[in-house]
């Protein structure tokens, strides 16, 4: 056991009960799964909870859609999910659902809280309303023309052909996406968290710190979220609009009939009700790890794009309610497969079921999304021809083979016994010498770094086999006790290494404990050697990845575009009507350096550029966030701009031109930057 035993609760975030779970939602939950695994080896109280996130009008429509009640579909979404994390071992405490009494009473607690402090107002807005299913329709709920370009079946937030941005009432000829009949603006009272008072509090919490029982110091916050959380906060913090209007599936609002609360309150209270559900179970202390005065820790792993709530509202929410506020919130990027977003007609948008349809050990996925994850927000690659190689030359070719070409001498030539004693072994030295550096790696989600040094204690004792050779050493007369002394150290080895691995393949890690014939490995085991003890005959323990296997993987997720070519939509915009020189001449296109390049609160669609033209510097809102998720990563891209399109104005501000961007018509064709040549320089005209 360690000095200090911990008490740590672990959430991820909650997937929505309207779709499958892919291997986007997979890193999220690996990444958090090892880290819990680990946490449970080294001997700590760790609990995982998740839940589905089950409320809102996208999961009332796509139940009424099916003839179905809204519970019937998320009990059966539950099912479909829980299923697919189970076949990819996360670990769970326990995986719940939002539509709980738990989460009922946990939300109404926390709002009226909230409203006896003075954090919650309630004001008159205007939206447009379906009048044939008389419900008030969010800005994806409503389509129409495009007023720049004209472009059909654009949503009533941007046009997916121009790029351009606005609000819903500017679409010409508008309709609703749920009944196809002509909105209507209508007043509602909505209910408002008073965030910007929290200002304080979030300053504080943000910058801050956790000491932990062991001594150390629990930044809130990455480096990189704590920046974004820094340019949210300056840039003045908005009352959030926490309500929504019947008919909804959700909670509904205390004393408000007709009003419902909008998921993103109840969703993260959903962590509180799972938690609450599994102490219920088995009797741990609610308030111990959610009370104002905790000792524990709380950590949520999450995705990038879900930042702001998870480390602005909820922690205000959860301070102002009288609970505590997380130790930590880690996020992580996303997953580009081949370099590309995940795309349904390449066969890359992998659902996890089909990963394991397709006979794909979950343990392979495992290991190479651990062996790509660090502590930075950074996104991922999957390059499927790199996961067959890594994972046939480190698991199999590097880690697997050891035992392989131990086992078989021990148990035909010394009864499946390890030797009793071994001379001091700087292999087996070094390997126990790497458990505290691989422990703080792990600890730091530092996985591909505690991965890469397992690797190379890997080859290290690839090293050792060569160098001595137990096949030829069984073929001498007079080497039986050597020959039984190098494979004690490599089954040791193999103990060890397994050791390593184990929070990040659990099924192998029972299986080589059944082999061995020991107890469950903890991150203690390599404190100690196995000597004089009786192993098991050996058996394969992992195959190598067939290429096929990943042929049949993308075909199985492909979507059949060939039985609808005569009425899907064309792969790119059908060309407008022909112009003059004289027409061309009138745009001016300049080459310009995006300096500054950040997320845009109140807008899912929009980025806030802002560009050096070389003579001036210049504000402009694009509508690429969906295609560029981490905008720190644009800047100093070389971009154009239409520099002579008239200043907009908009509800964050005055755009003053145009980025442009490629796109197709389809929905998974995206949007891309047009960039310059090398040699470029901001301000240069295009002709």
């Amino acid at each position: 056991m360690t000095a200090q035993k911990r008490q740590i609760l672990v959430t991820s975030a909650l997937p929505y009960a309207n779709g499958a779970i892919h291997l986007g939602h997979m890193v999220e939950h690996i990444q958090t799964d090892i880290w819990v695994r680990f946490q449970k080896m080294r001997g700590h109280d760790c609990h995982y909870v998740c839940a589905d996130d089950t409320h809102g009008t996208p999961i009332m429509l796509r139940a009424e859609k099916e003839g179905i009640t809204p519970e019937a579909l998320i009990d059966r979404v539950h099912g479909e999910h829980l299923r697919d994390f189970t076949g990819f071992l996360i670990g769970y405490d326990n995986y719940y659902t939002t539509n709980s009494e738990e989460n009922r009473h946990y939300a109404y607690d926390i709002y009226r809280k909230l409203k006896a402090n003075g954090k919650i107002a309630n004001r008159t807005i205007e939206q447009l309303y379906d009048p044939e299913k008389n419900m008030f329709l969010p800005d994806r709920f409503v389509k129409g023309e495009c007023p720049k370009c004209a472009a059909k079946d654009q949503y009533g937030d941007s046009c997916e052909v121009c790029g351009a941005t606005y609000s819903p009432t500017e679409l010409k000829n508008p309709y609703s996406a749920v009944s196809g009949a002509t909105p209507v603006l209508r007043e509602s009272e909505h209910y408002f968290f008073r965030l910007g008072e929290c200002e304080a509090f979030l300053r504080d919490w943000t910058r801050g710190h956790s000491v932990l029982k062991d001594g150390r110091s629990q930044a809130h916050l990455q480096t990189e979220s704590l920046n974004k959380m820094n340019e949210w906060i300056e840039g003045g913090l908005q009352d959030w609009d926490i309500s929504r209007d019947a008919p909804y599936f959700g909670f509904e609002i205390p004393d408000a009939p007709g009003k419902y609360f909008y998921v993103w309150l109840d969703a993260p209270i959903g962590y509180m009700a799972a938690f609450k559900n599994l102490c219920d179970r088995t009797g741990l202390d609610f308030d111990a790890y959610f009370g104002q005065d905790s000792q524990a820790e709380l950590y949520h792993f999450i995705g990038k794009d879900i930042l702001y709530f998870h480390a602005l509202f909820w922690p205000a929410t959860l301070a102002f309610a009288g609970y505590r506020a997380p130790t930590g919130v880690f996020a992580h990027g996303f997953l580009t497969v081949d370099g590309q977003k995940m795309s349904k007609s390449r066969g890359t948008f992998i659902t996890a079921q089909s990963y394991l349809d397709c006979g794909l050990n979950p343990e392979w996925m495992r290991y190479y999304i651990a062996a790509k994850l660090s502590s930075k927000i950074e996104d991922i690659d999957l390059s499927l021809d790199d996961f067959v190689a890594r994972v046939n030359s480190d698991l199999v070719g590097k880690f697997i083979n050891i035992a392989s070409r131990a086992a078989g001498f021990i148990t035909k030539r010394f009864d499946g016994k390890l030797a009793a004693t071994l001379p001091e072994n700087s292999v087996l030295t070094d390997m126990q010498a790497a458990a505290l550096p691989l422990a703080e790696a792990f600890e730091a989600r530092e996985y591909a770094k505690a991965l890469r040094e397992v690797m190379v204690l890997a080859d290290r004792v690839n090293a050792y086999v060569d160098a001595n050779k137990p096949w030829e050493l069984a073929k001498q007369e007079g080497q039986e006790a050597r020959l039984h002394e190098v494979c004690t150290v490599l089954i040791n080895a193999f103990r060890l290494l397994m050791t390593y691995l184990k929070p990040v393949l659990p099924k192998l890690a029972a299986d080589v404990e059944g082999f061995l014939g020991i107890a469950p490995l903890t991150w203690q085991a390599a404190d100690s050697l196995l000597l004089n003890h009786t192993i098991q005959p050996y058996q394969h323990l992992m195959t190598r990845i067939d290429p096929k296997q990943i042929e049949a993987l993308i075909e199985a997720n492909k979507e059949s575009i060939e039985a609808v070519t005569d009425t899907a939509a064309p792969s790119t915009a059908p060309f407008a009507d022909p112009i003059t020189i004289d027409d061309f001449a009138k745009l001016d296109l300049r080459i310009a350096t995006v300096l500054d390049c950040k997320l845009i609160e109140g807008s899912d669609k929009l980025l806030h550029f802002t560009v050096d033209l070389g003579s001036e510097t210049r504000t402009i809102f694009s509508g690429i966030r969906a295609a560029y998720a981490d905008p720190a990563a644009l800047i100093g891209r070389k971009v154009v701009v239409v520099a002579n399109l008239a200043p907009r104005k908009m509800r964050f501000g005055v755009s003053q031109g145009m980025i442009l961007c490629a796109s197709g018509v389809s929905d998974d064709s995206g949007l891309f930057l047009l960039d310059a040549d090398q040699g470029a320089a901001a301000g240069m005209r295009i002709s």
